[in-house]
């Protein structure tokens, strides 16, 4: 006979001592604690030295008298508190900018919008062939130097430029653009949404893509025509698209500096020198408190702005 062979009993699991770790000491705490902090401190160190400091520094000036004359003594000038503020509303170039600025931004911001958004679709349905090459034209612009952007519309913008030439085709006598008050701030609009409809457009596209195609076949289907489904499925569902392209664009808009500094100087007659533009010509005179107080009513601007624009476009629950 063969002798059976022994079956050894499985070990007994809750017999088996389990494996811990080593309990974390405070010194082991404070080391690793004091590691994060040394791989943080050069960005801690960047973003106090270039974020921090200059913010609190341009507060701390816009309720001060500080001048050009005072840079060699900045601990030396007296507190003024919000007469600064005061002083820009009582300011007739101030006000003027304040209006000019909401005016860029209430015109600008909905023309961009729309047409990014036209184009959008354009280019997500109707457009079949070379899509890439539209894509790729209608961001040019974003990206292109607003030196060369400044010299192109200029010579557009002339009395015997190409604008005016198309108009004079059709029998229309086109205004001196850039030195007409009434229409100065019209072309620099133009020039905006030109120059910055290329983003909201890529977002646009990318929020486009992401809405699901059997809702349109469903709506299809039941007899939905192209316009319904639009204003029924896709504008519903780009909401939080729209949410981000209207703060950026305001952001943008608001801060709305460089078409005036490059094509007009902020005339003719003030009629396109910004809250942007008024703040750098002030630092330009040496008020530098007065100028450090028109950025933070602008700061103020883009952040009403922005909490009213959270408000319409969120998510409906």
């Amino acid at each position: 006979m063969t002798p059976t062979a022994s079956v050894k009993a499985p070990p007994d699991r809750a017999a088996t001592p389990r494996r811990t770790d080593p309990p974390r000491t405070a010194s082991g705490r404070l080391r690793r604690t004091l590691i994060a902090w040394g791989f943080c401190s050069p960005f801690i160190a960047l973003f106090a030295t270039f974020g921090v400091w200059p913010v609190v520094s341009s507060l701390s000036m816009s309720v001060t008298d500080i001048t050009s004359r005072d840079v060699r003594t900045p601990f030396q000038v007296d507190f003024v508190g919000l007469d600064n503020y005061s002083a820009l509303f009582s300011d007739p170039t101030f006000v003027r900018a304040v209006l000019n600025t909401l005016y860029f931004v209430a015109v600008g911001i909905p023309l961009t919008m729309v047409i990014a958004l036209a184009l959008a679709v354009a280019l997500n349905s109707g457009i079949q062939r070379a899509k890439a090459l539209f894509r790729v034209a209608y961001f040019a612009p974003v990206v292109t130097s607003i030196v060369a952007i400044a010299v192109v519309w200029r010579y557009l913008y002339k009395p015997d430029g190409m604008i005016n030439s198309i108009l004079a085709g059709i029998g229309i006598h086109g205004p001196d653009w850039l030195n007409d008050p009434d229409w100065s701030m019209p072309a620099l609009i133009l020039m905006a949404v030109w120059r910055h409809f290329g983003i909201p457009m890529v977002i646009f596209l990318a929020g486009l893509q992401a809405v699901p195609a059997e809702l349109y076949e469903a709506a299809r289907i039941d007899g939905a025509t192209r316009r319904r489904a639009f204003r029924s499925i896709t504008l519903p569902l780009l909401r939080p698209t729209t949410l981000i392209v209207a703060v950026l664009l305001s952001v943008s808009y608001l801060q709305f500096f460089e078409e005036p500094f490059v094509m007009t100087s902020g005339g003719p007659l003030d009629t396109t020198t910004s809250i942007s533009y008024y703040a750098y010509q002030q630092f330009g005179f040496g008020n530098y408190g007065l100028a450090s107080a028109a950025s933070y009513v602008l700061v103020a601007a883009i952040a009403l702005l922005s909490f009213v624009q959270f408000r319409i476009f969120r998510a409906k629950a």
